[in-house]
């Protein structure tokens, strides 16, 4: 034999040499390119993972398969059984073993047909990876080549791996993952010996031995696989005892669903930026929470489907790194009859008064006011539209925190008229507000009681950047970080945060100011609610929490964002079609599920440190809240440092009274020695008909004495409260072809003074004590004009037109 091999051995590298080394080259290369490269290209589904790995949901592969990516780290339990049932000499062949194909060939022979394979699992994997070719000898020898190749390529950790991903395990359930969620409702490391064993007896006969079915031979093969391993000593007899008697799954389980709008997004994200390779997702979320939101929104949802509404949806966000802890695109069971599918976070949706804070601190940021600085709350029509309070009533004039506290539309809108709607619109596109694409005419003054639209991620991303500046101020003694403000992210690993020592930090605010943030949190803890009767009161919180809700107009959208120093949580309530219903409101609808979200967080107990390199303690007018003339009643404020560029006291002035106190004189009627010279705080006639009903000890201006110059009589007396401006007036057509009446009504210092009207120099009639009446003129251009008994006069311009 050994001449023979020598003989064959000078035949072809003697005689031939070229063809020889050839062909030895040609078959080196072929051994050394024989894999399929990819191994396998199976789809695979795309898995969502918490921030410790626990699965959160699943989408099934494409070619219909539950098929997860493949994982490096397998289960001891699983590891020894399966090489205890497949393959006990893994660790010692090179991919194939002698022995095994030596007693399959026997079993065949003796049986007369194919009853064992002999394939180590090293050949199964190539036999998977080759599509379950048809067994026959040419098939085999290749497998038998392959699995040694492989062997080279990979070690046997990674062999096992392999095998365990694309194994298969009855139905449309592949690889060992899937199968633990789809049988056991767990992840591969909890799994049982029993359970364990069931799943290395299962790839061996898939098709025919189903967890659903032959549940006898399912039980009888993974016993006998248990009795070799405690034979073996791999595991223990109570063990043994205790695995023999674990029930056998009864069906495959769904898998969980804890965010599958996540999922849905995060795929969809990860497709447009060419990521098409990532199916394994890590997240941001935490378990826990995000099984603790998920029944909130279900339990509150039940509730307020009761009202026809029938979605929600709810983010926690981490304020120092920006992610998101728990994504709850809708309420689970919604229905696909109430669009369940549709994630509402990233939709556009009109925003109510959710950006008043933010307008409040641009406005303190600029030094346009102080926190406590009067604005006007009357009946107003400006351009055509006419903004309106929650309640339609008015308290003439109300501090900016309160009106911020309080939600008040007609303040907000005086505010943003003085603070600029442009500039209000760059700098909500500046914060991030996408979905804010028009120019800034085509929201108008509404852009900031609900004309604007926006989403969820946006609100509740600001409002926890907002958080994040207030956090970092002092820790960058004073400076501010551009990197502050950004959207959140839910992807692990996290974009790098940057040491302090390479941070661009800036000494002024790239957005918005701590002073301005902190005062807008400040007042923000202080939210109210109206209660049944339309009154005020306070809404009570056992956290500290600076919040704020909105309410569409048409009662169609109902949000609340709040924030602490560790957390931003934002809620939507409403109906995925736009449909409103009556109740929906910020304050009862979203306001309730806001705090119980806060109420399964951890207390942080503390509370933000107020910047006070950013503020000032200034003298400002008790009354007014504008910094203090010499006659105003004087507190001393925090502000922030902006506010000493803000205007003086605009109410108070220096009176001259007689002697008595009781009435205001001038100098065609009292000797300036006799005059008692006293400061009054004076608002306008309209501001003041309304502030006087609300404040008891707000005291108008006396009269004058009936012998003064009622011509140098100082300020105005009288005020329209409608029309306020020349304005057109549509009137309808009654049914008997009448136009019908329109109201005009003024407001006056002095009530019980006789006001006489006309129109078009015709007198109508006079009013006192209550000055409206009902006019109406005919379609055209009018001129009202008012005189009270002293003289004063009073003129606005308007035009009927029927409709």
């Amino acid at each position: 034999m050994k001449k023979r091999l020598k003989s064959i051995y000078r035949f072809l590298f003697h005689r031939h040499p070229r063809v020889s080394f050839g062909v030895l080259a040609i078959l080196i290369l072929a051994y050394a390119f024989c894999l399929p490269r990819p191994l396998f290209r199976d789809p695979t589904c795309v898995v969502l993972e918490d921030r410790k790995g626990h699965l959160l949901g699943a989408k099934i592969a494409a070619d219909g398969q539950w098929r997860f990516p493949a994982q490096n780290a397998l289960p001891e339990k699983f590891t020894q059984a399966i090489i205890e049932f497949e393959d006990h000499r893994f660790y010692s062949h090179p991919g194939v073993d002698p022995i095994s194909l030596g007693r399959a060939f026997l079993q065949n022979i003796r049986e007369g047909k194919v009853v064992s394979g002999g394939s180590t699992l090293t050949m199964q994997v190539m036999r998977m990876a080759r599509k379950n070719r048809p067994r026959n000898l040419w098939n085999k020898l290749l497998e038998t080549i392959m699995a040694t190749r492989l062997e080279l390529a990979h070690s046997k950790k990674e062999i096992l791996a392999l095998y365990a991903a694309h194994a298969p395990f009855g139905g449309n359930v592949v690889g060992l993952e899937a199968a633990t969620w789809r049988y056991f409702a767990k992840g591969p490391a909890l799994l049982s010996w029993g359970e364990a064993a069931m799943l290395a007896v299962l790839p061996n006969s898939p098709a025919l031995i189903h967890p659903g079915r032959n549940r006898d031979a399912l039980a009888e093969k993974r016993n006998r696989l248990l009795d070799r391993l405690l034979a073996k000593g791999v595991m223990d007899s109570l063990s043994w005892e205790l695995a023999r008697t674990e029930p056998l799954p009864e069906q495959p389980l769904p898998l969980p669903r804890l965010a599958p709008h996540l999922l849905e997004r995060a795929q969809q994200e990860l497709l447009a930026n060419g990521k098409r390779q990532e199916s394994r997702i890590k997240s941001t979320l935490e378990l826990g929470l995000q099984q603790q939101l998920n029944e909130i929104i279900i339990r509150r949802g039940q509730r307020l489907a009761g009202n026809g509404v029938y979605n929600l949806a709810a983010i926690v966000m981490d304020v120092e790194s920006g992610e998101v802890l728990a994504y709850c695109g809708n309420r689970p069971g919604a229905g696909e009859d109430h669009s369940e599918a549709v994630d509402i976070i990233p939709a556009p949706r009109s925003t109510g008064s959710i950006l008043k804070p933010i307008l409040y601190a641009l406005t303190l940021q600029e030094g346009t006011i102080l926190p406590n600085s009067l604005l006007s709350d009357v009946p107003t029509l400006l351009s055509g539209y006419r903004p309106e309070n929650y309640y339609q009533k008015y308290d003439g004039a109300v501090t900016a925190r309160r009106a911020l506290i309080r939600s008040l539309n007609v303040p907000m809108i005086y505010l943003l008229q003085e603070y600029g709607l442009e500039k209000l619109h760059f700098q909500l596109k500046k914060l991030g507000f996408s979905t804010i694409n028009k120019p800034p005419d085509y929201y108008g003054l509404p852009l900031i009681l609900g004309g604007a639209e926006a989403s969820l991620w946006d609100l509740t991303s600001t409002y926890a950047s907002m958080s994040r500046t207030l956090n970092h101020f002092q820790n960058f003694s004073g400076e501010y970080d551009p990197e502050d403000f950004q959207q959140a992210h839910y992807l692990l690993p996290a974009p790098s945060s940057k040491p302090s020592s390479d941070r661009q930090l800036r000494a002024d605010p790239p957005f918005l100011s701590a002073s301005a943030i902190w005062f807008t949190f400040d007042a923000m803890q202080e939210l109210e609610r109206p209660n049944g009767q339309g009154s005020w009161e306070s809404f009570a919180s056992s956290r500290r929490i600076a919040w704020k809700t909105g309410t569409s107009f048409g009662f169609r959208d109902a949000w609340a964002i709040g924030v602490n120093p560790r957390y931003a949580v934002g809620v939507w309530v409403g109906n995925a079609d736009g449909e409103g219903r009556p109740g929906l409101i910020g304050v009862e609808a979203a306001a309730p599920v806001l705090f119980d979200i806060f109420n399964r967080l951890e207390n942080v107990g503390g509370w933000f440190n107020a910047p006070y390199d950013e503020m000032v303690n200034i003298p400002v007018c008790s009354k007014s809240g504008y910094r203090a003339l010499d006659i105003c009643p004087v507190n001393n404020e925090w502000v922030p440092t902006t506010g000493l560029a803000n205007q003086a006291c605009p109410y108070h002035r220096i009176i001259h009274l007689d002697a008595t106190e009781k009435w205001q004189v001038n100098a065609t009627c009292e000797i300036p020695d006799k005059m008692h010279h006293l400061p009054w705080f004076v608002l306008p006639p309209l501001e003041e008909y309304y502030f006087k009903s609300k404040q008891p000890d707000y005291r108008t201006l006396p009269p004058f004495r009936s012998d003064c110059d009622r011509g140098q009589a100082e300020g105005a007396s009288m005020q329209l409260i409608y029309p306020k401006q020349p304005t057109r007036i549509y009137v309808p057509i009654d049914l008997n072809g009448e136009l019908s009446r329109t109201v005009f009504a003024i407001a006056h210092r002095n009530p019980e003074t006789t006001v006489y009207w006309h129109i078009d120099d015709e007198y109508i009639g006079s009013t006192q004590s209550f000055h409206s009446m009902q006019l109406n003129p005919p379609p055209g251009k009018h001129t009202l004009t008012l005189v009270d008994e002293q003289g004063r006069r009073l003129v606005q311009s308007f035009e009927i037109i029927a409709k």
